[in-house]
């Protein structure tokens, strides 16, 4: 179980950086009353693996709860919690013109205007500042910077969290909307047409040696795989978190499961996750 607790300064930027966090798998919870993290915490915990990131968004919404949040964070030190404080800053000028540009309130208010605001609230935050485990600026980083920058902090500790979904289907029944890359192996020799193959599915030892039984099927698998891999590091790098690559045949019982169980033994090293949308149809 992994806890990521995200503060910082109102405006500089804790919405996209908890958006970051659910996009990588964490179940996130913002504006969070500091006291309520120990005993979250440890429902989170008991439920079994359920849950194995979390992240809360604790800021100066809560008011002067937010003194409490240290504390509540040493509680998760000494139950043994894993935990990462993540403090998100931007310098004043910059606060200044988001704030101008959106017109929102700012959650500090102040009779000396919206500067004073936003002073008064980094003096507040300045000890859960000195405290914290990884300080990100983001005054000068567009959206798309700030998520390389998050995903190179998040895989740099935690591992890569990217996944790749490989998904065999029927193009009778459709190609599947979420795929980002299909592929279509229907020029291939059918075992649909072989008598004692028909009933068998490309998870058969029989059908998979039938449908690789030939150079251009591997061939074709060869190429495949080469240009996965060459495209995987990009998808990466632009900050995408899930690839969906679909291989159908016509039923998606057997040359597109074949092919799609022989790439996903290619890439292991990756998440993957292996799906064979179609394999009980017509059964």
């Amino acid at each position: 179980m992994q806890f990521t607790i995200v503060t910082g300064l109102s405006g500089a930027g804790k919405t996209q950086v908890m958006r970051f966090m659910e996009d990588v798998g964490c179940f996130c919870i913002d504006n969070l009353p500091p006291v309520l993290i120990p005993q979250l915490a440890s429902m989170f915990v008991s439920v079994n693996g359920k849950y194995d990131k979390v992240a809360f968004a604790i800021d100066s919404r809560v008011g002067d709860m937010i003194g409490e949040l240290l504390d509540n964070i040493k509680i998760l030190r000494e139950n043994g919690y894993e935990y990462k404080l993540v403090f998100v800053d931007a310098r004043d000028e910059v606060l200044v013109k988001r704030y101008k540009e959106t017109r929102r309130h700012h959650p500090i208010s102040s009779e000396l205007g919206l500067l004073d605001s936003i002073r008064k609230e980094r003096e507040m935050l300045s000890k859960i500042y000195q405290e914290a485990d990884v300080v990100i600026d983001t005054s000068d980083y567009t959206l798309e910077e700030l998520s390389k920058k998050l995903r190179h902090i998040y895989t740099e500790e935690n591992g890569d969290d990217f996944s790749i979904n490989v998904m065999s289907f029927g193009f009778k029944y459709g190609i599947p909307l979420d795929a980002d890359l299909v592929f279509d192996v229907r020029c291939f020799a059918n075992p649909f047409y072989v008598d004692e193959l028909k009933d068998k599915t490309g998870n058969d030892q029989e059908v998979r040696d039938y449908v690789m039984n030939t150079k251009t099927a591997k061939k074709f698998v060869d190429k495949l795989i080469n240009m996965i891999k060459f495209l995987l590091p990009l998808y990466i790098e632009e900050g995408k978190t899930t690839l969906t690559i679909a291989i159908g045949c016509t039923g998606g019982k057997h040359r597109s499961v074949t092919m799609a169980n022989v790439l996903a033994e290619e890439l292991q090293g990756y998440s993957i996750n292996l799906i064979h949308r179609d394999i009980l149809r017509g059964k």
